[in-house]
Parts: C-alpha cells; structure tokens; sequence
C-alpha cells in the first residue's frame, strides 16, 4: 500500500513538472509588430480578389504573430490600379450609390465611370470594404498607398515586389 502511494506522488510529480507550458503565444505590440513595404502590380487583376489579398496584408493575417487588436500588417502600395480587371458586364452594369446628405441627394454611378474620373477609388473602395469598421480599421486603411500608374514615390523604404500567389 506504501509502495503504490509513493509510486503515485512520484508520477504526479513528473507530471506536474512535463504539464508546465514551455512555450506561450505570441501576442504583439506596437513595439514588437515588424513592418514592411510590398508592391502589387494590378494589372488584369480581378478586383474582388486583389482587395481581398490586400486586405489580408494590410491586417497582417498572413504573419505567424497575427494579433487581432494589433496593426501588424505591411504597408501596401498597389500601382497600375486603372488597369484593374472586372470581367463579363461589371464595369457597366454594376453600381455604387452613394448619397450626399440632402433631400434628393443619392448618386449613382458605374465602376466605368469612377475609373474615368478617379482611377485609384475603385480599388480603395474594394480594399476598404473589407477591413474592419473600426478605428484599428481605420488606422489600418492609412498603410494603403495606390497610384494609377506604375511610378510611386516610395522607393526610400525599399519595397518588395509581390504577386497575389506569394500572399
């Protein structure tokens, strides 16, 4: 009877001291959260799925640390945005209504007509879209650069080119 409670101590001893956790989850700050600088080219791009993509880098979900309550995505910069893809009838049939704050005041427009006035809209429309409607949204949506054309001026920060299949 001694024998099997000594037996017993023993092992629940062991088990406590292998039970303990060696290792603990991550969880950034803003100290600790790494940073960079990528580059998509949007040309013939499909824009549902390169504003989700980007959405998905922007919000840092792509990194092993991912924090939820934490900016710890890269910055974004998206060139080429006129050249972006909607393909069958989208670019004529689909419309955006957007209503101005007075009596009469709703508009209505075609993603042909917002690439015609303004070409980067479209794509900060879809990418916004998709983060979350909150201040960390909002504070996240500024880390998103998009130019028209293929020239931006961020070359300071030594960008990385990416494709949507790296992401």
């Amino acid at each position: 009877m001694l024998c099997r409670d000594r037996n017993f101590i023993i092992n629940y001893l062991k088990i406590k001291t292998v039970d303990t956790q060696s290792y603990k989850t991550v969880s950034l700050n803003a100290a600790t959260v790494n940073k960079e600088w990528v580059v998509i080219d949007a040309t013939d791009l499909a824009l549902g799925r390169l504003a989700a993509r980007v959405a998905l880098v922007l919000r840092g979900k792509n990194k092993p640390g991912f924090t939820p309550h934490v900016d710890c995505g890269d910055n974004v910069i998206i060139v080429n945005a006129e050249k972006v893809a909607l393909k069958g009838k989208k670019m004529t049939d689909r419309v955006y209504v957007r209503y101005t704050g007075y009596p009469g005041g709703q508009r209505f427009s075609t993603p042909k007509e917002i690439l015609a006035k303004r070409p980067t809209e479209l794509v900060r429309m879809a990418v916004k879209g998709m983060l979350p409607k909150t201040r960390l949204g909002d504070k996240i949506y500024g880390n998103l650069y998009v130019y028209a054309g293929p020239e931006h001026p961020h070359q300071a920060q030594n960008p990385k080119t990416i494709t949507l299949d790296e992401i």
